[in-house]
């Protein structure tokens, strides 16, 4: 019975937050906020303009690290197992290849906004 109930309660609690999150917004509309944004770029302008690279780079740069958290994320389970020794090296090992990819962009000014 304590299944069925919570159970149900988170799914109308669901049903209640995505019902809000659909709602809410729609209240308060305005034109800057109805107009299409296609990043940074004015929509009404010419739309063949030129990207800056470092934009992308920066872009790809998150991206790894993003990955390299989901990649580390199970590590503290990971700990637990019989090849401590293994798991530690290798998570050592990806942690100094990053940081040492990070260190060489940083030094070449790959993460630096303005040319």
């Amino acid at each position: 019975m304590n299944i069925i109930m919570s159970l149900m309660t988170n799914f109308m609690l669901t049903l209640l937050l995505i019902t809000i999150a659909f709602w809410l917004p729609q209240l308060n509309t305005y034109t800057e906020k109805a107009s299409p944004y296609e990043c940074g770029f004015d929509p009404t302008e010419i739309t063949r303009l030129p990207f800056s690279m470092k934009f992308f780079l920066i872009a790809i740069t998150f991206l790894l690290f993003d990955l390299e958290i989901a990649l580390l994320l199970p590590l503290p389970w990971a700990l637990q197992t019989p090849s401590l020794n293994t798991t530690t090296w290798v998570s050592i090992c990806l942690i100094l290849i990053l940081s040492l990819g990070l260190t060489y962009e940083w030094l070449q000014k790959g993460l630096e906004w303005t040319e």
